[in-house]
């Protein structure tokens, strides 16, 4: 037998308990002038409305979600259960106003007697027999209503009690036991019955526990790589939970790193909150992450741009500055070339805190061929007639020239003294490759130092 039949079959049988207790307690109740009997027969029709709404939603669980009911068809057993909290409230207070008013009338003609105690011997044996059923079931599979209606015959065995006691003043003399008996019994189903709508109506109103928020809080911020919870949404529908969680990452990880991760966090609230249907979403997030790789990043997604380098940043007690050069195409209007910094200088200032000065070298960009690279003699030897004026070159490299339509990409290879420093050497070569540019037209030069 299949797990559902189990739970569904223990249900039925719960089911036929309770009607059959109904049955016997009104009308022995209403035989024997036994109001605490009536009051108690009340009672199992709540539980009996209940279980009859666990029974219909264990079965429509199966059902799977459709295009009217994404999150599938639990809310049915809330309804279900709000209407019959409203009626079992109406029905407890006309018991608990008819109790007082006996309370103030004469002694009545007729008492309850042993058949009357018979009645609620009955209703005890079968509340009983369901809490056996219902465990028995429990051991071999897990299920929220299984678990409600075995509370709830705990309480029917509880309230049958008092009924009985009430049954048992009366015939010892005190017959006023059992009004009071049925007016403890009215009042506790009417506070069940408040109870029940309200957990009901919250989660009409797709309200959870703050307890179950908290917990989930803290399950997404303790696994490892979560830099930050940004919000947890859940609500509950039947007996599945449903929760949308957005986390932040760190902007360096890759895409197969944060599946990773999103994975851990799905599982990890999975593991502690039973029949929780789980949705990750992440987000990049830069905080920690050095600032030179920030700039890389955020400035290389702006559209338009099709390289960065020379990224470079210092922190003063004003702030933080910023340089880098970016590469955008090299026929793109200075018009379009302007919004494409202003929009990296936004996503810059967005992305790393207290930025004082941002500063945007704009390059023309130059796709460099696959083809092998020609060597042009005429450009070599004006770049060495150029370079042999100054003293401090020890030694002229190898120069490569690309050809890309009318523009020449030249690379020059140049030893420098070793003594040097740096601040000498990019003067040297500023001005070298500025005299290239005047005699070598529509040319880019880079020239790379090595120490001699």
């Amino acid at each position: 037998m299949n797990l559902h039949n189990i739970k569904t079959d223990a249900l039925k049988i719960s089911l036929g308990i309770i009607l059959s207790a109904f049955v016997v307690e009104l009308f022995i109740g209403i035989y024997s002038n036994s109001l605490a009997l009536v009051t108690d027969s009340v009672h199992a029709v709540l539980d009996s409305v209940v279980t009859a709404i666990l029974l219909v939603t264990a079965k429509w669980s199966t059902k799977p979600p459709d295009i009217e009911h994404t999150y599938g068809h639990g809310k049915i057993e809330t309804m279900g259960s709000f209407l019959g909290g409203i009626i079992i409230l109406i029905i407890s207070c006309f018991f608990i106003f008819e109790a007082i008013s006996r309370l103030q009338e004469p002694r009545p003609e007729i008492l309850p007697g042993m058949m009357a105690i018979g009645a609620a011997i009955y209703t005890l044996c079968s509340d009983v027999a369901r809490i056996g059923i219902l465990s028995k079931a429990l051991k071999k599979t897990e299920g929220s209503g299984l678990r409600v209606d075995l509370y709830h015959a705990f309480m029917d065995m509880g309230s049958t009690f008092v009924a009985l006691v009430g049954i048992v003043l009366v015939m010892v003399g005190f017959y006023q036991g059992d009004f009071i008996a049925a007016l403890i019994l009215g009042v506790f189903l009417a506070a069940l019955s408040l109870k029940l709508i309200y957990k009901t109506a919250m989660e009409l109103t797709d309200a959870v526990p703050e307890s179950m928020v908290r917990t989930v809080r803290d399950i997404v911020s303790g696994t490892e790589g979560v830099m930050k919870t940004e919000s947890v949404q859940m609500r509950r529908s039947g007996s599945d939970i449903f929760a949308e969680v957005t986390i932040s990452l760190k902007g360096t990880s890759s895409f197969e790193e944060a599946h990773r991760i999103s994975a851990n966090v799905e599982k990890n609230i999975k593991d502690r909150i039973a029949n929780s249907k789980v949705t990750v979403h992440f987000e990049p997030t830069w905080k920690d992450v050095p600032i030179d790789y920030t700039v890389n990043n955020v400035a290389s997604s702006v559209a338009g741009v099709k390289g960065i380098h020379n990224v470079s940043y210092s922190t003063a007690k004003d702030g933080v500055f910023i340089s880098l050069h970016v590469m955008v195409d090299r026929n793109m209007a200075l018009e379009d070339a302007h919004k494409v910094s202003d929009e990296i200088e936004e996503q810059i200032r967005k992305s790393v805190e207290n930025v004082n000065h941002i500063t945007i070298h704009l390059e023309p960009y130059v796709s460099i061929p696959k083809s092998v690279p020609i060597e042009d003699l005429t450009i070599e030897e004006q770049v060495a007639d150029i370079i042999k004026k100054y003293p401090t070159v020890k030694k002229i490299g190898r120069v490569i020239t690309f050809q890309l339509q009318d523009i020449f990409k030249v690379d020059i290879d140049c030893s420098f003294d070793g003594k040097l420093t740096i601040e000498q050497v990019h003067d040297i070569i500023s001005e070298i490759e500025y005299k290239i540019k005047n005699q070598v037209k529509n040319a880019i030069v880079t020239i790379h130092p090595e120490p001699n």
